[in-house]
């Protein structure tokens, strides 16, 4: 992989339109979380992620940091988490785009966005493509993230040249303010805080795959920076744009930019418009999928490597040379978890269920890479390692970049245990929320101490 795959690997598995659509969703407020996240978030993590990247260059990103700075079990920890996170976040992924697919047979067939059988077996079979492909192989694999970063970003550009025409010439649905852009504290509605700065992340997942990207040291920071610059600049102006052409509580959470489109593409009598566009964009959503398996499926294989988890999560196929074992596993879990969460409870109840133990499974190895790079600042390589891309303002840069990097993660952690007012029964999807994440973590330390004992024996 080089610096266009890298960057646009980056694009698909970072930006996602379902995050605009519920930031549309929550108001003109998101203008300035947007800005605030961007700057307090996601600038000082990519800044990590570069010096961590190209100081320790090796397969298992993540679990690999947090393995230096604070020994095996923490870095198992980190690494599990990582993993699990994707149980809840593929299905997640996939109800949001199959929302989305619905608009290229144009808005006649919106309402098979609330199909559950349609939701499932799509869904299904966009998990199955993604994972074939990239069992086959990144040679392959790679042309599919490609995609899905090109895809992804195109549309998004269509909707603003929609928005920004119809604004001009109709009028914009929204009044835009400075007050009415400025956070505003709601209890219903401050959980979609948490998927502002969730909808940051993702930049860490090449990084994971070091071995596989040629010159990763010069690579990643070129590729990061830009693409950094790219998705904060769309996700801010893309809300504006879906907020010009519908007001706030008319825009669904999962496929509202679709529905600006769509909307906007008919009144301008060009609604083939709106259908290239869903068309692009669930092919951009395949992408986001397929890097996601690529890289975290990297992070068992290497914990089975170490022999933490049974062996054979570190078996490589012995014709295409990828972790197929771990990669099947993963996919199988998650088409689990996205029938069950399907079942007796409604689409966006379960929607938001799977949004919420994303963040706070995802969010846990995080405050495990902020913590890392504060204390490995302190080891003698980061003197001499003459490669490494590190964080300006020596010491006192990396305790500002990971200090703001862990407060806001432990804060997205808490926003995203309070339900919002969707949903009806509060402290049974809290209750839920709880157990599961308790029953996921506790999954992986009967592992880790399986394996440690093991580790001794041999």
């Amino acid at each position: 992989m080089g610096f266009w795959d890298v960057l646009l690997f980056n694009i698909a598995a970072v930006l996602g339109p379902r995050w605009i659509a519920a930031s549309a969703h929550n108001g003109t407020s998101s203008i300035s979380l947007w800005i605030f996240a961007a700057l307090l978030f996601f600038l000082p993590t990519a800044l990590i992620i570069i010096e961590l990247s190209t100081r320790f260059p090796a397969e298992g990103g993540l679990y690999v940091w947090s393995k230096e700075a604070f020994g095996d079990f923490h870095g198992f920890v980190a690494g599990w988490s990582y993993w699990i996170y994707t149980f809840f976040y593929f299905p997640g992924l996939l109800s949001a785009s199959v929302a989305m697919s619905v608009f290229i047979g144009g808005p006649k067939y919106a309402w098979l966005a609330d199909s559950k059988a349609y939701t499932l077996g799509t869904s299904l079979g966009t998990l199955g493509v993604a994972v074939i492909l990239n069992i086959v192989g990144l040679n392959i694999g790679k042309w599919l993230q490609n995609a899905g970063g090109v895809s992804t970003y195109v549309p998004l550009l269509m909707l603003l040249g929609i928005g920004g025409y119809i604004a001009l010439h109709y009028g914009s649905t929204t009044h835009f303010s400075w007050k009415s852009s400025l956070p505003k504290w709601n209890w219903d509605t401050v959980n979609f805080w948490s998927q502002i700065a969730f909808a940051f992340t993702g930049m860490e997942l090449v990084c994971a795959m070091s071995e596989e990207v040629r010159d990763p040291r010069r690579t990643f920071p070129r590729a990061i920076y830009a693409s950094t610059f790219l998705i904060a600049a769309i996700y801010v102006t893309a809300t504006i744009a879906v907020l010009a052409l519908r007001p706030a509580q008319n825009v669904d959470v999962r496929n509202g930019v679709f529905q600006a489109i769509s909307g906007g593409s008919a009144l301008l009598g060009i609604a083939w418009f709106g259908v290239v566009a869903a068309l692009l964009v669930t092919i951009g959503n395949a992408g986001g999928v397929g890097a996601t398996v690529a890289g975290v499926a990297r992070v068992p294989f290497v914990a089975g490597v170490d022999r933490y988890l049974p062996e054979f999560f570190g078996k490589i196929h012995p014709r295409w040379k990828t972790p197929w074992i771990s990669i099947l596993i993963q996919a199988g879990i998650s088409a689990a978890i996205l029938i069950a969460s399907q079942i007796n409870t409604s689409l966006a109840v379960g929607y938001q269920f799977l949004v919420d133990m994303s963040v706070i499974l995802f969010f846990i190895p995080f405050l495990y890479m902020y913590a890392a790079i504060i204390k490995l600042a302190y080891r003698q390589d980061r003197k001499t390692n003459k490669q490494a891309v590190l964080i300006p303002g020596g010491r006192p840069g990396v305790w500002i970049a990971g200090l703001l990097g862990f407060i806001v993660t432990l804060g997205s952690v808490g926003l995203a245990m309070i339900p919002p007012g969707s949903v009806a029964s509060k402290p049974l999807f809290e209750l839920y929320l709880v157990l599961s994440t308790a029953g996921m973590i506790g999954a992986g330390l009967i592992l880790y101490w399986r394996g440690a004992k093991r580790r001794q024996t041999i």
